[in-house]
């Protein structure tokens, strides 16, 4: 098979250059929203030593309170899809930025279990339409066989808030206290504040789709236009055909399944990440164990870029991306007992595993949807985000149940190498076929 680039999308340079321009004008600003949307849900894990001693926040309580936020952030998405595939993503992404940020600045006024479950829930609903949102959004942007290198691109924003999100949190958490707050509550502001502030310089950045960019030229929106036009067109012949019909479609819940089971082992990681390796280290959280625990999203930095790449270049996304989940999974199998060396290097190929595949993932479901079913049909499977809800809560039960600090986390790590099973069974083109060549992300 000849390597497919994007200067040998098919028509004329106009195509060529409206992917690049586009590309550059879009991709970076989505993966900057992204580092801030995954910094605000996740730095709850850096204060979790610091809700237990100024807030008396029990190990339960923060296990329930950090999943609430996908409870709410689950079954919010799918209405906020819709919202979006209506009034545009210029209007909508504003929303829902400026909201969790305002959230995200809330937590710093919790006092105990319930105003702490009351935020998380409220970062949860406001946060809900950004991620289906960004997928959608791509599909009016960008054709399909660059779209999976563009959403590996996207996904960036992962290991990136992670690298430079976790020394910031550390420090931050380090402050001494003054203004009447302590470190713990300037993190939740300081970093909620960077939300509201791009999520209102966001009205005036994004544009709904190509033909209303002032920033493209004719001939390269009509280019671009004609193309994903024609590939919508053909999703329709294969995608279900109302929101019931594909709520109910084996295909979708297939990918829903997969989709859950890998946040479980992504959450499962994040959340307890600074406090496995506070252990790894013998050393309370704080900026060296922020450092530290960036060690790991350094490789899924590179793991969101070249996985796509290779996945598209061996025509074997779906078995690639199996064996990707196994080898997390194995991982996973490893750093409870490791060493710090061992241990960190079992953390970093875990995490660049479950966050690494998601990219191909995506590919699989925006190949299959068209329409208000892929506006509802992304919705729907981001439910799986429920996963950052089952997998802190596993986790407490598992250990109980077992009476061992590890279990829970062998416990994950077993549904990590169910996950990769499942994935073989995905059929990834139209009406059950391979996705051809002309589809093919790069």
């Amino acid at each position: 098979m000849r390597e497919t680039k994007i200067n040998s999308l098919p028509r004329d340079g106009a195509l060529d250059r409206a992917v690049a321009r586009i590309r550059l004008r879009l991709v970076p600003f989505l993966m900057l929203m992204y580092v801030i949307s995954f910094l605000d849900r996740s730095n709850i894990g850096f204060a979790k030593q610091a809700l237990q001693t100024s807030v008396g926040i029990s190990p339960a309580s923060y296990a329930l309170a950090a999943g609430l936020f996908f409870v709410s952030y689950a079954f919010c998405g799918f209405p906020s899809n819709l919202i979006l595939h209506k009034v545009g993503a210029k209007i909508w992404m504003t929303c829902i930025m400026t909201a969790w940020g305002a959230a995200s600045m809330a937590t710093m006024f919790v006092r105990g279990d319930l105003s702490l479950y009351i935020v998380r829930l409220l970062l949860g609903v406001a946060e809900a339409g950004f991620f289906p949102g960004v997928i959608l959004y791509l599909t009016y942007w960008f054709p399909s066989r660059v779209r999976g290198e563009v959403m590996g691109l996207f996904y960036i924003g992962v290991p990136v808030a992670m690298i430079f999100g976790n020394p910031l949190s550390g420090f931050l958490l380090e402050m001494q206290a003054f203004g009447g707050l302590q470190g713990w509550q300037w993190m939740f502001f300081i970093e909620g504040l960077i939300a509201v502030v791009v999520g209102i310089a966001t009205y005036w950045y994004l544009d709904d789709r190509p033909a209303h960019a002032s920033w493209i030229p004719p001939d390269e929106q009509v280019a671009v236009t004609e193309l994903i036009s024609g590939e919508e067109n053909e999703r329709r012949s294969s995608s279900p055909g109302g929101l019931w019909t594909m709520i109910c479609d084996p295909r979708v819940l297939l990918y829903l399944a997969i989709y859950t089971l890998i946040q479980i082992s992504v959450y499962g990681v994040v959340f307890y990440l600074p406090t496995e390796v506070s252990a790894l280290l013998h050393k309370p959280a704080g900026v060296e164990v922020g450092f530290v625990s960036a060690i790991p999203w350094v490789f899924a930095l590179g793991a969101v870029v070249w996985f796509p790449r290779t996945a598209a270049r061996s025509q074997a996304d779906r078995r690639f991306a199996a064996f990707i989940m196994f080898a997390g999974g194995c991982a996973s199998f490893v750093f409870p007992t490791a060493g710090p060396f061992l241990g960190i290097l079992a953390l970093s190929i875990a995490i660049s595993a479950f966050v690494g595949v998601q990219p191909l993932f995506w590919t699989f479901p925006t190949s299959y949807l068209a329409d208000r079913a892929a506006a509802g049909g992304i919705a729907v499977i981001t439910m799986g985000n429920l996963g950052g809800f089952i997998a802190p809560n596993l986790k407490v039960w598992a250990d109980h149940f077992l009476k061992s600090d590890r279990a829970g986390l062998y416990l994950l790590a077993g549904l990590t190498i169910l996950n990769a099973v499942l994935i073989l069974q995905v059929k990834t083109g139209p009406r059950g076929t391979r996705v051809s060549e002309e589809t093919q992300p790069i």
